[in-house]
């Protein structure tokens, strides 16, 4: 679903880290990652958030599909998609925060917009 990154991970390692950071994401707003993974799980939470937006079977079975929490599901739905509805696009910001102190890896926050 995603782009072409492979974040030096099997692809099934890298489908459940994506899910479990998406919808963790979702639930809570805002996460702390790196800058690559913050912007695959940038695309896929936007993906979900306009899949959000139809409320069709077909649509609300795909959210519930990849999203591994039904509560947070239940939200792209209630809360979520009303609160974007008049966006067409732009749900989530990242801000870079420099270096983490182990590895020096970029790190940034990832986080939904007002």
């Amino acid at each position: 679903m995603p782009g072409t990154r492979k974040l030096g991970r099997p692809t099934a390692h890298r489908n459940a880290m994506l899910r479990a950071m998406v919808t963790f994401l979702l639930e809570n707003g805002q996460i702390e990652t790196t800058v690559t993974r913050a912007k695959e799980v940038s695309s896929v939470a936007e993906k979900m958030i306009t899949l959000g937006k139809n409320t069709d079977l077909h649509s609300k079975r795909q959210v519930y599909a990849y999203v591994t929490k039904e509560a947070v599901a239940k939200k792209v739905f209630d809360d979520l998609s009303p609160k974007y509805a008049d966006r067409k696009g732009g749900y989530t910001q990242i801000i870079k925060i420099g270096p983490r102190r182990g590895d020096a890896a970029e790190m940034a926050i990832i986080k939904l917009v007002d």
